[in-house]
This record gives C-alpha cells, structure tokens and sequence, in this order.
C-alpha cells in the first residue's frame, strides 16, 4: 500500500480521515516507494518512541542530541539541561508578553493581519535571539536558516529533492558554525547572563559542551523553539474559529486556556511525525520490521486513535485526562515542551483578549508550511475588530 500520498499538500492540511482509515486497515504499513515504514496506532507509535533498544534515533542529517541515543543522548542532554533549565524558560514570561504585545500592537489598527507573517513566526524566533543574546541585527538570517533546517524533512521520507535540500543544510551549517564561533569567543571574554554563556560553561561531571554540541543545539534550539510554537498558536486560532462553542466556553472559563493548549496539542499535532530506526528485526501487527529499517512514528495519527482518547474526532478544551503524544515520550520527550507551552499560554491570552469576533479572511484553502513533518499554515489571513488591551 502506498502512502506516499500523505506527504500532499492537500491531505497534510487534514490528514485526519487518512489517519482513522490506516488505523483501522492496515495500523502499520510499508511504503514501497521510499521503504520505509509508518506506524499509525498509539500502543504502536508510544512503542516505537520509547524503546531506545529495538529503536534508535541514529539517523539524521547531523550530530544533534534527538539523533542520538544513550549513551551520548543521556550526556548532551544532561549538559543542556544546566543551561537550559526550568527557571530560566519561567524567567521568560514577562518579555514573552511584551514582545507579543508589540507585536499585536502593530496590527491591531488594521483589523487584519496574517497571523503565520505578523505574529506568531515573528514571536518564537524573537524569544530565542533573546534567550541566546544574539542582538537584533544578527536574527535576520533566523528565518532562512529555519528554513533550510526545516526542510531536511523531505530527505529523510527519500524526496527528489533530497539531494539539493541536504547541499542547502550543510552551506546553512557551515555559516551558523561561523556565526557561532564569533559569538562563543565574545562570550568566553566576556560572559553574559544569557543561554549561550550558560551553554559554553555548562559542566557535568567533569564534561563540558563542545563547539559542535553548541551548534547542534542551536540548530535543534531555532527549528523546534521556533516551528512548534509557530505552529502550536496558529493551528489553535484555527481550532478555536472551527469550533465557536469552544470558543465561547473559554471565553467564559478563560482557566481552561492550559487544558485548551494541551487539546490543541492532541487534536491537530505541530509535530506529526518522528523517525526511528530498527536496530534488530522486530514484529509488529503481525508484520517484520527489519534491522536498519526506518519506522515513521506518526503521533498525529496516535492522537487521535479512539483506543486511547474517547471521542477522539471531538476538540474538546476541557479534556482530561489527556495523554496526547504531540511533544514524544521517553528518553526524547521534548526538552523545549514548556517554553511552547509558556508561549502559546500567554500569545493566545493576549490574541484572544485583543482580537474580537475574530474569523478567517480568506476562503482558500491554506498551503501547510515546508517541512513535511509538522502541520500549520504557511500563511493565515484573519480579520477581526480591535479590542481594548487587557
């Protein structure tokens, strides 16, 4: 069977009926194009993600920490974690909220805006050049390294353009390695109360990071820190406009903004998709994996699987519990899980409050963003009246 055909543009945008069908017919299946496997069931996917020892992460385009496995994986996330910890994303809560409401406030007036150009691209990528104190002149090219990350997706599922996405990933590679460098020596002369200066000392057990660790980080740091919460709030305004007696009810339960978050998370997952690769044959539904195959874990489709969430079809703000996949499980679970969390807590309170009568501006169908892994629109034209700041 094959299923090449969920990486189209018009099924990425709702791949939620090809997911209730492979389910139901065939919960892992091989696709014979590229050969790899998809895994669509959540005992499946929770399996595949969390058993490191039939499951290895080896096997990406570079020496980032979610491509690796104990023990490397256990130590680079370890020396992270000193830099990147639990106080320091809170601490990030008042600029969070300035900086997006600058960046409602240069909208506002207008009673429209693209919500993907205007705000929510803008805000995560403006978060991490503060958290890493780079200064503004030096995030322009944020976005195009993004890009360039972002789109090693397409290599990994055996696109045609495997080959020119791979080249344009190590050119990106090489210049932010430069980039880097030039900061790090700054940081080593004069140390900043800033990620970077907390990465560049960071110490465990007599260890510390490397130069190229630093850049693996700062890699994985711009793509997920910057796509997962774009991602996460556009995919949420358009939950809630889809559904306008959800809408309402957090309206009057604006308590329930966290469990929302989190539904948004299971309902219409920012990350669909993560890779693993066999490291010994191994059977699953009645069906041979073989050694050095690769498996697609496809949370998308785990979070919606009526085994594990009653009523899955259903966007339900208050639900609970809510075992979603959406930031992965194990030894891999998302290490920026709160900071998309913070974001999107305090983006979405502030757009909500803002922005009355909110819809959509556009009746055409919205184009998914690049990367074939993660699910949002390119682009969300949205209208909507001017609304006193709260």
């Amino acid at each position: 069977m094959s299923v090449s055909h969920l990486f189209s543009e018009e099924v990425r945008r709702n791949p939620y009926p090809e997911y209730e069908r492979l389910r139901r017919e065939s919960p892992l299946c091989r696709d014979p194009g590229s050969g790899h496997w998809m895994i669509f069931d959540y005992a499946g996917v929770r399996r595949v993600l969390t058993d490191f020892e039939t499951f290895s992460s080896k096997h990406g385009p570079a020496d980032w920490m979610i491509f690796t496995d104990p023990p490397r994986h256990t130590r680079l996330r370890g020396l992270v974690s000193k830099a990147f910890t639990p106080r320091s994303i809170a601490n990030l809560e008042p600029r969070i909220a300035v900086l997006s409401r600058e960046l409602i406030d240069q909208q506002i007036e207008r009673g429209e805006m693209d919500l993907v150009a205007d705000f929510s691209a803008a805000l995560p990528l403006r978060v991490i050049g503060d958290m890493l104190g780079i200064p503004p002149a030096g995030r322009a090219r944020f976005g195009r390294w993004n890009d360039a990350i972002l789109n090693m997706s397409y290599a990994v599922v055996g696109s045609p353009d495997a080959s020119a996405v791979f080249h344009e990933f190590l050119v990106v590679t090489d210049e932010m390695g430069e980039y880097l460098a030039e900061l790090l020596a700054r940081r080593k002369a004069e140390p900043q109360d800033d990620l970077l200066t907390r990465l560049a000392s960071a110490e465990l057990d007599g260890e510390r990071l490397t130069p190229g660790d630093i850049l693996g980080f700062f890699q994985l740091l711009l793509l997920a820190g910057s796509e997962t919460t774009t991602n996460l709030i556009n995919i949420a305004i358009l939950c809630l406009i889809e559904h306008p007696a959800e809408r309402r009810r957090l309206a009057e339960n604006p308590e329930l903004l966290p469990a929302a978050i989190e539904e948004v998370l299971r309902y219409r997952s920012p990350l669909q998709w993560m890779f693993r690769l066999a490291r010994r044959d191994v059977e699953l539904h009645g069906q041979t994996v073989r050694t050095g195959q690769l498996v697609l874990a496809m949370m998308g489709s785990a979070n919606r699987d009526p085994a594990q969430f009653p009523d899955p079809e259903r966007f339900d703000i208050g639900r609970d519990p809510n075992p979603h996949l959406a930031f992965g499980l194990g030894n891999h679970f998302c290490l920026g899980a709160p900071l998309a969390r913070l974001e999107a807590r305090i983006a979405l309170g502030q757009l909500l409050n803002r922005l009355q009568n909110l819809e959509l501006a556009s009746t055409t169908p919205w184009a998914p963003r690049k990367g074939l892994h993660v699910h949002g629109p390119s682009q969300l034209p949205i209208r909507f009246e001017p609304g006193a700041l709260k």
